[in-house]
């Protein structure tokens, strides 16, 4: 027995030691692609030597002596810290991700194929100017230059997950750069589904004013009637079974966490504010920018620091394009805002009844552009897509979206969107914006800028301004549906007629007031067709911040910094007395443990709550968990299954039910029922409704719960994020506090088990004093490397979470006096 003992314990130990042995051969495996950031390195395509110091946040501080070596530069850094990201992006605009993950991308590749952003982006590359082009080849041959060292040093593949799923990366082109510009085209775009769900919602409700509630337009002048989507259609009503329109069964969009199609809720927020010397203490202009994006591991941002022949530019880049697309000079500074300009239509084509291969256009039918597309699959056969355009643009499939549930049999859907451009110009300009040196110029710079449209928020050393960027399409004035949802392809007056001149778009400069901002929120009202968009990202953030720009005379660095971290709900602030007003202090003392008593706790912490959205109080999960399940008792009876397609409480749309604007009160009547039910009852039994949902959850003392248990941050990477044991390092998670309406803004995930998880926010921020340019800061969500194995990957986390920045200076010594390392790129000997 003796011997059989020890036997196990050689047999046990051996097993030990063998794993402990395959740990750190796949410990050595993946810290081999580990960038040194201290070496000296011989590579083709730079004419003069170029430094990389990376100061103590890992920032890397590019100087060449020329831009395009500068820019090579840039290319390697990228290379050096985030190569799986930039081939998973170009991978994805090519709709190539199926090669690599199979068959649960598919339908991601066959929705980007459609659209042919790719083959744009190559088009697109001779439509750049000079100066551009030149950056674009450099960049690619840094990117190509750490390749290479990659190949020939044996460095770990690039990447750890490239041991995973082991493809081969091919070299960078300067169409890759402008594909992955276009790709957060797509992320940021949110028009398509708006007018999708606008006219499910029109065949749903039969009461114009009802649809007014549900579909709100932002606070302002409302617009001319319209006519009724199903009225478009007559032959709808012939579809089988009495119904008018096919019904999808798919999910609606690709659900991976690699597709850029998001929910209209997660199509981009971000917010940006500047004050003119007389509004600043120090008699500088300031700026503060957050543009907000979904949250991964790594986040999409990367910081950089490039000195250029006009003078240095530092802030946040995007791995895969040579450009700083939000900081700033020694000049200017410059912030972006989804603009959310309505820049994508459409339209439902007819087809030929005896020849489906056509499709009526103003001239008769006329045969679709078709190409054949093989999508590559990953040990699975590949499939053959075929490709169709009309005179209007690509047609999408019914499952898009849900396409098919607002397209009557007989006809296809197609978009047109400024994205789809194959002479694509927006490199070109942010590159001229990076060398602007003043507002005037910057405004001139943003003409070339095609999409995604985003509201572009200026400061040099004496003025401030905001200007619209993007192409403006130029709409008949007689378009049956205003653009609000799809219209009849084969209608002249629905077709566009080109872009809008530049000055169409929407200018603010030097206002008197010395103050500007936006958070996404309505900044023209101005009658179709220059209307710029019926759907704007924020109708209450917007009150937060200007009440905390006139609460002072003047602001300083740090006062933007507080307005920026700023975690009061003005949503909760005004909607609480509102659908609370019949329930506060009233009823008579209910028994410990009743659902009554409880109610009577809930009210009253709610009742004593400022409206503070911090993760350490109990109150916002109150009020969140509250809002949630009154809206959807308010909608369900009326709305069916496509109540799920509004997960996130609308402030306008409870507002106007609890204001009874319109006949609005009309949705707290339950159909089903035979009661006659009030907004207080249905306030009522959603709060009870609430409560018993957070018990089962989090437990039943109210005062106790944390609202950064509900609300934390998920940097999910995208790929290995759900793989077991392996997420446990790769994702990073935080309680964090704010919400979806206030200026710190953590956007809720809205469904599934945990639905106030922060899924959606401020990836970067930053905030610049022209006083003192080198007191400016700035921070991204996670840290600079995408490798998890490196002290990089996560050490900005925390001062994230904690509203602390690093600096943001130009100062080539404060760089070097506390680098990580520095490397030397030398031009090799021919």
């Amino acid at each position: 027995m003796a011997q059989v003992f020890k036997w196990l314990v050689r047999i046990a130990g051996g097993m030990i030691l063998l794993g402990l042995i395959a740990l750190l051969g796949v410990y050595f495996l993946l810290s081999r692609s580990l960038p040194d950031y201290s070496k000296d390195l011989d590579v083709i395509g730079i004419l003069e030597p170029v430094e990389i110091v990376r100061d103590n946040a890992n920032v890397p501080h590019i100087f060449g002596t020329n831009d395009p070596d500068t820019f090579y530069g840039l290319g390697y850094a990228h290379a050096q810290d985030r190569l799986w990201q930039m081939v998973i992006m170009r991978r994805t605009v090519q709709g190539r991700l199926s090669e690599v993950f199979g068959t649960r991308t598919v339908e991601i590749d066959k929705i980007l194929r459609r659209f042919d952003l790719y083959t744009l982006a190559q088009r697109s590359v001779e439509a750049q100017d000079t100066q551009t082009l030149a950056a674009l080849r450099a960049y690619s041959a840094g990117v190509n230059a750490r390749l290479k060292e990659i190949n020939e040093s044996a460095l770990g593949r690039g990447a750890p997950e490239m041991f995973l799923f082991n493809n081969p990366v091919s070299p960078w082109t300067p169409a890759d750069s402008i594909a992955i510009v276009k790709l957060m085209a797509v992320q940021l775009s949110a028009h398509l589904e708006e007018e999708v769900l606008y006219a499910h919602a029109a065949l749903e409700l039969d009461d114009a004013d009802r649809l007014a509630d549900i579909m709100p337009l932002a606070p302002g002048t409302g617009i001319a009637a319209l006519p009724d989507y199903a009225s478009l259609f007559p032959e709808g009503v012939q579809a089988p079974e009495g119904t008018q329109f096919a019904h999808s069964t798919g999910p609606g969009i690709p659900d991976h966490p690699l597709s850029p199609f998001k929910k209209r809720a997660f199509a981009g927020a971000s917010n940006a504010w500047a004050a003119a010397p007389k509004r600043s203490a120090s008699g500088g202009t300031l700026l503060a920018n957050d543009p907000h994006l979904g949250l991964t591991a790594p986040a999409i941002w990367y910081l950089a620091r490039l000195e250029l022949q006009t003078g240095g530019v530092i802030g946040a880049t995007i791995p895969g394009v040579p450009i700083v697309m939000a900081g700033r000079s020694a000049d200017l500074g410059w912030g972006v805002t989804s603009s959310y300009l309505d820049d994508q239509d459409l339209f439902i084509e007819r087809l030929n009844p005896d020849n489906p291969q056509e499709y009526l256009t103003p001239d008769g039918y006329k045969p679709f552009r078709t190409e054949s597309t093989i999508i590559r699959i990953a040990d699975n056969a590949p499939i053959t897509l075929t490709l169709r355009w009309t005179d209007n643009g690509p047609v999408l499939p019914g499952s898009h979206y849900n396409l098919a549930d607002v397209t009557p049999p007989g006809h296809v859907a197609s978009l047109s969107w400024t994205a789809l451009s194959d002479s694509d110009t927006t490199l070109s300009s942010a590159m001229a914006l990076m060398r602007a040196a003043s507002v005037d110029e910057a405004i001139a710079a943003g003409e070339s800028y095609i999409a995604p449209s985003q509201n572009l928020t200026l400061v040099d050393q004496s003025t401030i301004a905001m200007k619209t960027i993007g192409a403006m399409p130029r709409r008949d004035a007689d378009h049956e549906t205003r653009g609000r949802y799809p219209s009849r392809g084969w209608e002249d007056s629905n077709r566009w007629q080109g872009t809008l001149a530049y000055s169409a778009n929407p200018e603010f400069t030097a206002p008197a007031g010395g103050l500007l901002g936006n958070t996404n929120n309505k900044t023209v009202d101005r009658p179709f067709p220059n209307h710029v968009s019926y759907k704007w990202g924020d109708t209450q953030r917007v009150f937060r911040w200007r009440r905390l720009m006139q609460n002072r005379e003047v602001h300083t660095r740090d006062s933007f910094i507080e307005a920026q971290l700023d975690t009061v709900s003005f949503t909760a602030r005004s909607l609480l007395p509102l659908i609370g007003k019949d329930l506060w202090f009233t009823g008579e003392a209910a028994p410990e443990g009743t659902p009554e008593r409880q109610r009577q706790r809930a009210l009253t912490l709610l009742s004593e709550w400022n409206g503070e959205m911090n993760e350490h109080l109990p109150e916002p999960l109150i009020y969140a968990a509250w809002l949630r399940e009154l809206q959807r008792r308010l909608i369900v009876d009326d709305l069916g299954p496509l109540a799920d397609e509004f997960p996130h409480p609308d402030p306008v749309f409870i507002e106007r039910v609890y204001r009874d604007i319109d006949g609005a009160s009309a949705w707290c009547d339950i159909r089903q029922s035979t009661a006659q039910e009030t907004c207080s009852d249905v306030a009522r039994i959603a709060l009870d409704a609430a409560l018993i949902w957070i018990d089962e959850r989090y437990g039943s003392a109210l005062e106790s719960l944390r609202w950064g248990d509900a609300h934390q941050a998920t940097h999910d990477h995208q790929t290995l994020g759900e793989v077991p044991l392996l997420r446990y390092f790769v994702n990073i998670r935080q309680s964090t506090s704010g919400g979806d309406n206030t200026l710190l803004r953590g956007r809720n995930k809205g469904q599934g088990p945990d639905p106030f998880q922060n899924v959606h926010g401020a990836g970067y921020r930053g905030v610049y004093d022209f006083a003192d340019p080198d007191s400016s800061v700035f921070v991204t969500a996670t840290g600079q490397s995408g490798h998890f194995l490196s002290r990089h990957y996560d050490d900005m986390a925390q001062l994230w979470r904690r509203g602390e920045y690093i600096p943001m200076s130009l100062d080539a010594d404060l760089a070097r006096a506390a680098s990580v390392g520095i490397t030397r790129l030398t031009p090799a000997a021919p």
